[in-house]
Formats: C-alpha cells, sequence, structure tokens
C-alpha cells in the first residue's frame, strides 16, 4: 500500500508544499496539491486519496474544519502539520479525529516515518479490524489477545486489568497518538468529568507502572512515549 500511494498535500505555503512533494515524489509516492480548505473536502471525495497531510493556517477555512468535514465521511490517515505547536491544539486536532500531529518545523526522516506508520495502520484496521484474536509484536513485546497477556523477551508480565487493557487499546492504535480523554473514555467508560483531575492521575500512575514493567529505562521508553500535555503513543518496529 505504501508504494504508489496517493499522498493529499493541502497547505497554502508554496515552499512547505513544494519541499514535501519532493520529499514524497522521490520516495515513490504519489501527490495531489491543494492550498484551499473547501478544494481539499472536494478532492478528498472526488481523488480518494490514501493519506491527507493537512495544514491548519489555511486562507479559506480553518484546517480543524477541514478535518472536522472530512471525518464525517471517510476515516482515511489524516496527518496535520502545522506551526501551531501549543498542546491544545494538538489535542483538538487528534481529538477531531487526526491520526498524527507533526509541528513545523519537521526532518525528512519524521515525515516519512510518520506517512508510513498512518499508512500501515489504516491497511491493518481495514483487513482485520480491531485486535480480539491472535498476537502483535513490536520488538521484544508479544500480545497475546486470544490469552489475555503479555511478554518480553519470552517473559510473561504481570499487569493489573487496567494495565492490560491500557496496553491493549495502545496496541490497537499502534503508532498513533492517544489522547487522555480518549483513553479515559475508552478504559473507564465516560468523558472527563468534575473528577478528571483524578481520572489523569489514576492514567499516569498506571503509565508509570506499566512502563516499570515493559522498559529497561523508563526514562528512555522503547515501546510507550509520552507526548507532553496530549497522551501517550506505542511505538511500532
Amino acid at each position: 500500500m505504501e508504494n504508489k500511494a496517493l499522498i493529499m498535500i493541502v497547505d497554502d505555503e508554496d515552499s512547505i508544499s513544494n519541499y514535501i512533494s519532493a520529499v514524497l515524489t522521490s520516495n515513490t509516492f504519489s501527490i495531489i496539491k491543494t492550498s484551499k480548505g473547501r478544494e481539499a473536502i472536494s478532492m478528498a471525495a472526488s481523488h480518494c486519496p490514501d493519506l491527507i497531510l493537512l495544514d491548519l493556517g489555511l486562507p479559506d477555512m480553518d484546517g480543524l474544519d477541514v478535518l472536522k468535514t472530512i471525518r464525517q465521511w471517510t476515516g482515511l490517515p489524516i496527518i496535520v502539520v502545522s506551526a501551531r505547536g501549543h498542546e491544545r491544539e494538538k489535542v483538538e486536532a487528534l481529538d477531531l479525529g487526526a491520526d498524527d500531529y507533526i509541528t513545523k518545523p519537521f526532518g525528512t526522516a519524521e515525515l516519512l516515518a510518520r506517512i508510513r506508520t498512518a499508512l500501515r495502520h489504516s491497511q491493518r484496521a481495514s483487513e482485520t479490524g480491531a485486535p480480539e484474536t491472535g498476537s502483535l509484536i513490536t520488538g521484544e513485546l508479544e500480545i497475546n489477545y486470544e490469552k489475555r497477556f503479555v511478554t518480553l523477551s519470552g517473559k510473561e508480565v504481570h499487569l493489573t486489568p487496567i494495565e492490560y487493557k491500557i496496553i491493549v487499546l495502545l496496541s490497537k492504535y499502534i503508532g498513533k497518538v492517544l489522547t487522555h480523554d480518549f483513553i479515559i473514555k475508552e478504559i473507564w467508560g465516560h468523558y472527563a468529568s468534575s473528577t478528571y483531575s483524578s481520572e489523569i492521575q489514576a492514567l499516569r500512575v498506571n503509565m508509570a507502572n506499566i512502563r516499570r514493567k515493559l522498559e529497561v529505562n523508563p526514562a528512555e521508553p522503547r515501546y510507550i512515549v509520552t507526548e507532553v500535555g496530549v497522551g501517550y503513543r506505542m511505538i511500532e518496529e
């Protein structure tokens, strides 16, 4: 799917758009481009790209509105590429359905890695859906969904039920940032409420315990990384 995948670039900065185009073309991707939000919505419907790179600062409408509109009818991967680096914008974009968020300026290797991860995740989701059977292996970590246990380097990792649910959730969306709100809703069954601070604290305590059990050096995680102020991501190897 990665080879000759069609990527739509939505950015009104010619220098950025041309740079991304050159990078993608030299890495065997096909591209289409637009600088307008409304045109992006129309092109997404008519061209059905495999992935969209979406800037938020567009001249005719906010990129978040473009994201919201496209998400009403398709789950195709959308990576926000924006100069807006504040946590609030990242959280909002991810909560609206963005698969990832890259802050300008960014490197070629990072851009390509994020694109390939999003494409792999999209293909896996369309072929197999949520992981309910079988297992997932990343590095030396294996999650066996049928037997409901986790092993690291062949040795079983003893987890609490909540810790196991968190790991399974992150593995379902491996490579994608999951916001605090999303994890809390999926694990505890509701959105952030008046007890949000305690829910966040419970999540952080569980994540600290998970890291202690999975990581050789929790300060330099290999499997689950923190997106500061936003959420968590399981790394795909």
